[in-house]
């Protein structure tokens, strides 16, 4: 009864599995490649005719011809930042968004400390929103109304993580909150001091904060 069993087992695998013409025992059946094209990037070490990448690949690859030495330096027609730990400028280098206005101000300073410095990506980090805020004045001086909640893709939010939007409000209104609070703390005790002081003073004592 067992053996039979056994044998009909076999039986039903055999459709995964098929004998090795060399070493006389079963193997594994390989998959199609239709049965593996659903697999996203499945494919990339196939041969290259095969490769759906192929008309987007050269060969030799790009740039392998390139000339001895190092290239021509970029002429500077912009201002260009470049970190304090850098002995001079790289040869090749952006010039589509040079720094201007408070953002620009902002970028100069971070460029005063090295890039191991926090306050260095802090400060960048704090121009790139400044910016943000300069590019909208920049529209309405224009006399374009710039659709803000579609390009910082707050509809996007609504409609597919409503809940993530939700989670990301609450911690901004915190956090202007919690700034608005420490900022009227701080004027409600410069109003003591300052109180404090001239009732000191119409009594001829000294008051110390």
């Amino acid at each position: 009864m067992q053996a039979h069993e056994h044998h009909h087992g076999h039986d039903h695998d055999h459709d995964h599995l098929h004998s090795h013409p060399a070493q006389g025992h079963l193997v594994p059946r390989r998959p199609s490649r239709e049965e593996l094209s659903h697999i996203q990037g499945w494919g990339a070490d196939l041969d290259r005719k095969n490769r759906p990448a192929v008309p987007m690949e050269r060969t030799p690859p790009r740039f392998i011809d390139a000339k001895p030495g190092d290239p021509p330096q970029q002429p500077e027609t912009v201002e260009i930042l470049v970190s304090p730990e850098r002995p001079g400028i790289t040869p090749i280098f952006g010039t589509a968004q040079p720094p201007s206005g408070l953002s620009g101000m902002i970028r100069r300073l971070a460029f005063k400390s090295t890039e191991n410095d926090l306050r260095h990506w802090m400060l960048l980090l704090l121009a790139d929103r400044v910016n943000v805020v300069e590019g909208v004045v920049e529209d309405l001086a224009r006399g374009h109304v710039p659709n803000i909640l579609g390009e910082m893709g707050i509809k996007s939010e609504m409609k597919h993580n409503p809940a993530g939007l939700a989670k990301k409000a609450l911690i901004a209104t915190a956090v202007v909150g919690a700034a608005v609070y420490l900022m009227q703390r701080r004027d409600r005790d410069d109003a003591g001091y300052r109180s404090g002081r001239y009732q000191g003073e119409r009594e001829g004592r000294p008051y110390s904060r």
